[in-house]
C-alpha cells in the first residue's frame, strides 16, 4: 500500500475545506494528533506502521468540513456522522480501505451497533471500532485535544471522566488504551500551538 505523504494530505484538506477557518481548524486538530500519536509510537512496545499512523492520524477527521454549513458555522447536531462522511469522502478519492477506517473507527472509543440502537444515533449500523493497533494509537491520541472554541488539549483524567457518561464499559476501553499507550507530554504541544490544558 503506498501511503500518502503529509503535502499530499495537506492539499487532499485544502481540496475539501469550505473556508480558510475550517483548514485551520481541523488541519490542525490532525497535526496535533499526529504528534501525540509519534510522541506515543515507541511506548507501545509492538511493532506499529508509523507512515501508516501519521497518514491516519492526518487524515481521521477530514470528514468534518462536510459538516460546516454556508455561512461557516459547524453543524455540531450531525458532527457523530464526521467519520463516515470522512470514510467516504476517502473511498471516493481511491484510498485503500486500511486508510479509510481511520475516519469511521475513531470516534469516542469506538461505536458498536448496540450504541448505534441504544442512543439512536444518526448512522448507518454497523461496528466502528479500532481494530488494528495503528487505529487504536489514532482514536487514542484523539482524546488529548478538541476542536472547541478555543481549541485545547485534554488530560488523561478529563478525557476518563468525560468518557464515563457513555458507560462504564467505555471507561473500560480508554483505560486499557492508556495502560497500553501511556500519556502524551501535552505540555510542549500547548507551547508550541497556543492551546489551553484542562
Amino acid at each position: 500500500m503506498v501511503i500518502p505523504t503529509a503535502r499530499e494530505i495537506r492539499a487532499l484538506h485544502e481540496k475539501y475545506a469550505p473556508t480558510p477557518a475550517a483548514l485551520e481548524l481541523v488541519y490542525t486538530h490532525c497535526e496535533i494528533v499526529s504528534r501525540i500519536a509519534g510522541q506515543l509510537l515507541p511506548s507501545t512496545g509492538i511493532r506499529l506502521d508509523a507512515g501508516l499512523v501519521r497518514a491516519g492520524a492526518l487524515l481521521h477527521d477530514i470528514g468534518v468540513y462536510r459538516l460546516f454549513d454556508a455561512s461557516g458555522r459547524l453543524d455540531t447536531r450531525g458532527y457523530i456522522r464526521h467519520g463516515v462522511l470522512g470514510h467516504e469522502i476517502l473511498r471516493r478519492e481511491g484510498f485503500p480501505e486500511r486508510l479509510c477506517r481511520f475516519c469511521s473507527c475513531h470516534t469516542g472509543v469506538g461505536i458498536s451497533r448496540q450504541d448505534i440502537h441504544r442512543q439512536e444515533l444518526d448512522l448507518p449500523v454497523a461496528d466502528y471500532s479500532a481494530e488494528t493497533g495503528e487505529e487504536q494509537l489514532v482514536m487514542y491520541a484523539d482524546k488529548f485535544h478538541t476542536k472547541s472554541t478555543p481549541p485545547k488539549f485534554l488530560s488523561a483524567d478529563s478525557y476518563a471522566v468525560h468518557v464515563r457518561r457513555f458507560g462504564e464499559d467505555k471507561a473500560g476501553v480508554f483505560s486499557d488504551l492508556r495502560a497500553r499507550f501511556g500519556e502524551p507530554d501535552l505540555a510542549s504541544l500547548g507551547e508550541h500551538y497556543g492551546h489551553a490544558q484542562e
